[in-house]
């Protein structure tokens, strides 16, 4: 009886997270209008979290929505979370990405922690890395995890770091 429950707790999340990205991609679309551009939405459900993807077949003319170092893109995804929060009631941990930014970042960002844990596993000393944003941080974090270390976030934003240490 409890496996049916834990069942229908999880269709009724993944649901929710579904509602969730349909809202975003209307909110999405209207700016997009707005702004007179062409791109595709993709949805998703990836660790919890609904992730929603602008792409467009020349990634350039979205590179403007991502900004420096994605402040842009950040922004947006800011304002779509609160969309998404004052349609549903619900506040919304959404991740978008535009033209590929994310998903290219988040592979530099493997490679750092990787090259962060063999020092760390290396040395057998703490390691802190230069201030991230939240989700670098988060990438970091699980690439630490998955490693067999630790790792913990220190300062504030935008100077927030990960210092990484050898498992305790």
């Amino acid at each position: 009886m409890a496996n049916n429950a834990e069942g229908a707790k999880s269709r009724s999340r993944v649901s929710m997270l579904e509602e969730e990205g349909e809202v975003a991609a209307d909110y999405l679309e209207e700016l997009l209008d707005i702004a007179d551009l062409d791109g595709d939405i993709e949805i998703d459900v990836e660790h919890g979290r609904a992730a929603l993807a602008i792409v467009a077949d020349e990634a350039f003319d979205l590179k403007h929505l991502v900004g420096r170092d994605g402040e842009v893109l950040d922004a947006i995804q800011e304002l779509t979370r609160l969309a998404v929060q004052a349609k549903t009631g619900e506040r919304s941990r959404l991740m978008l990405d535009i033209a590929g930014f994310r998903a290219a970042r988040k592979a530099e960002l493997t490679v750092l922690a990787k090259n962060a844990i063999a020092k760390v596993n290396e040395t057998g000393r703490s390691l802190a890395l230069e201030p991230l944003n939240a989700f670098e941080r988060k990438v970091v974090h699980d690439a630490v995890t998955a490693a067999g270390l630790t790792s913990e976030s220190h300062g504030e934003d935008p100077e927030r770091y990960i210092e990484i240490s050898p498992a305790k």
